[in-house]
């Protein structure tokens, strides 16, 4: 699956110091991790810390699937309000998910901090915002039932959103939030998982996973074989292809990087910005003070269809922009589309789909796939070894 356009800005911004080699033999491992983005670079750092053998393979060069198209808005807030999670899955695993991703926004923070990685992590306030009548009481709810539940949260109202350049009704403001450079953290976390011993393959395409006994056996479009005891798929939107069961419905996404501001207006300095339509928009700045545009989703039907509406999309999202912030003057510089999927209740899965196989996921979709993988950390290594462990439970399968 051709999962995101040709030009996101983070592969022009950043350009490659290291290359890894196609699988070129066949071989065997304790786990084979089949992903390359985000999400198996942090799988792989922590079973490596754990003392785990690895293998990782990507089918493209590494961090260039959704990594390379994500936007990087890093919030606790779920695609689904708290309120209306709460009826969907109940108040424990409702509240507990978006506390967790708060945990995971910090957790990340750690991880950048330890290894050093020049990702531009920064924490931003998050602002929850309407421009629409229909939705202010919607948004009231939400506000109350986040103060119930501990979250340090504000109300803003017409003024307030006003003074930061933004033409909406109310908003909720929530202390934490942050933004990064996902395909740096990505390469960065790769490089030394490298380092650590990981034998890392890109452009190795893995064509089918079999059992043979106990083990499972991964088989390359070459057909060199890797040889596992568990092998985790990281494959994001493209695990459709080997999930037996629909879990998401994927979608087509627009994505808009403006020319840089200098400075960057005040309103993006310590803010980022998210609404509630359907399908919603974000903004946010970069550390190069530009301004990236998200959203104008479409139901996924091939790349060639998604990548065609690009010119239409960057229309359309430059016209919403200018709406929310009349004052700035957006002009596109780098426009690119990506495919992303939603689950029903927002949420990630994670574990074994089939429990006799050690074929384990981890699918974080939606607008929080960054800490979806983050919290995934937590909960591999019962997942390896057959114990317990809540978001195990919660983010089942079969839920």
């Amino acid at each position: 699956m051709d999962i995101r356009s040709s030009e996101p800005y983070w592969l022009k911004k950043n350009a490659f110091e290291k290359s890894y080699p196609s699988l070129n033999r066949s071989l065997s491992t304790d786990i084979l991790i089949i992903g390359g983005g985000i999400t198996g670079a942090l799988i792989a750092w922590k079973l490596l810390e754990a003392g785990k053998e690895i293998v990782l393979v990507d089918r493209r060069d590494v961090c260039n699937g959704s990594s390379a198209a994500s936007t990087a808005m890093l919030q606790y807030e779920i695609d689904v309000p708290l309120f209306k999670l709460i009826e969907q899955r109940g108040m424990e695993t409702a509240v507990s998910s978006y506390k967790n991703c708060e945990k995971a926004i910090f957790a990340l923070k750690k991880i950048v901090d330890e290894t050093g990685s020049k990702c531009d992590f920064e924490f931003k306030k998050s602002i929850y915002f309407t421009s629409r009548k229909s939705d202010v009481n919607m948004l009231k709810e939400e506000f109350s039932t986040r103060k119930k539940f501990g979250f340090s949260v504000e109300w803003l109202n017409r003024n307030m959103l006003n003074d930061l350049g933004l033409n909406a009704r109310v908003g909720i403001q929530s202390e934490s939030g942050a933004i990064m450079d996902p395909f740096k953290l990505t390469y960065d976390l790769l490089k030394l998982c490298a380092q650590k011993g990981a034998a890392i393959f890109d452009k190795t395409d893995i064509e089918k996973v079999g059992q043979k006994g106990k083990k499972l056996i991964a088989v390359s479009s070459e057909n060199y074989t890797i040889q596992a005891n568990h092998v985790i798929h990281c494959t994001g939107y493209e695990s459709v292809n080997t999930l037996k069961k629909k879990v998401v419905d994927l979608k087509s996404t627009y994505a808009l990087a403006s020319e840089s501001f200098d400075p960057v207006p005040p309103g993006f300095k310590n803010h980022i910005y998210w609404d509630t339509s359907s399908p919603y928009l974000y903004f946010r700045g970069t550390s190069d003070n530009r301004i990236i545009i998200g959203g104008g989703d479409e139901p996924f039907k091939n790349a060639g269809v998604r990548d065609a509406l690009l010119h239409k999309k960057s229309d359309f999202l430059s016209k919403q922009f200018k709406a929310c912030f009349p004052a700035i003057q957006f002009k596109p510089d780098y426009t690119w589309a990506g495919t992303f999927g939603e689950t029903k209740d927002g949420l990630p899965y994670l574990g074994k789909p089939n429990p006799a196989v050690n074929e384990h996921y981890v699918l974080g979709f939606g607008g929080n796939g960054i800490t979806y993988s983050v919290m995934a950390m937590d909960a591999i290594l019962d997942s390896l070894n057959n114990k317990e462990h809540r978001f195990l439970y919660d983010y089942r399968f079969d839920r």
